[in-house]
């Protein structure tokens, strides 16, 4: 993977409190700009990804603000880590927007990458006040890569013991997946909350044609349901993109920048 440095401005930190009470910790790459874009990282991960990094400068280094967070469980932000939590995470997008609105910005773009992709198409689906959405390399079925994690029988296994602990190779848990946070995942179904998604927000999906941990046939799922949609194949990347940044950053940019009405 190629070496990304980092050497701009780290983002000015903010917390917002959920509706849980619970501290979400953010960097806010401030260009004086009204408008916000809010990017959301994907499982396991944290607003230092560097997928998510670098679309951030690229943003400010445009005169575009952007602003990204951890989710509650993940990275600094308070809250227990769970397998589950796609609506959960959504509603912690809203409350991230609904603090900025309080402070009088407007954030004119929402971007999840992996889980993230499906949380800001959820929060479409569910809130209908931002009318830019953009899904990289997120999961249309969300059963896919359930098994390959948790292994064969898991739904019996984790009825059996009420939950099943993924460890790495060393034998050290790196997470548990209660029986509640799997239904959550396995329950959440794109598909419907895509026709949700008002006529009138634009959805851009970018994924990688050679994404193995998303296949690319997943992009093509939400391109068929989602009624104002741009699909975006990048020949080549995988699914951090780690060799086409570039390639993410000037299709993310200009679907930005594009009028709403186009």
């Amino acid at each position: 993977m190629a070496a990304t440095h980092f050497e701009q401005n780290p983002g000015q930190k903010i917390v917002v409190v959920n509706k849980h009470g619970e501290n979400l910790v953010g960097l806010l790459h401030e260009t004086g700009s009204n408008e916000i874009v809010v990017l959301c990282h994907g499982f396991q991960s944290s607003k230092e990804s560097s997928t998510i990094m670098s679309l951030a400068y690229a943003l400010e280094k445009e005169g575009i603000t952007a602003f990204r967070f951890d989710f509650a469980g993940n990275g600094e932000s308070e809250g227990t880590f769970q397998y589950g939590n796609y609506r959960r995470e959504a509603d912690d997008l809203h409350s991230v927007i609904q603090h900025f609105h309080e402070a009088n910005r407007v954030t004119c773009a929402i971007l999840g990458h992996s889980k993230g992709g499906n949380v800001v198409l959820l929060y479409a689906s569910k809130y209908h006040d931002v009318h830019r959405v953009i899904n990289v390399a997120g999961r249309y079925k969300t059963e896919g890569g359930v098994e390959e994690r948790l292994g064969k029988g898991y739904l019996q296994k984790v009825k059996e013991d009420g939950f099943i602990d993924v460890k790495a190779r060393t034998g050290e848990v790196l997470y548990r997946v209660t029986e509640e946070s799997l239904m959550d995942r396995l329950d959440t179904n794109m598909h419907e909350a895509c026709l949700q998604i008002d006529k009138d927000c634009k959805v851009l999906t970018v994924h990688g044609s050679d994404d193995s941990v998303v296949r690319v046939e997943e992009a093509l799922g939400f391109a068929k349901v989602i009624p104002n949609h741009k699909l975006q194949i990048i020949e080549g990347a995988d699914h951090s993109f780690s060799e086409h940044r570039d390639d993410l950053t000037s299709i993310v940019l200009s679907f930005i920048k594009e009028p709403l009405n186009q």
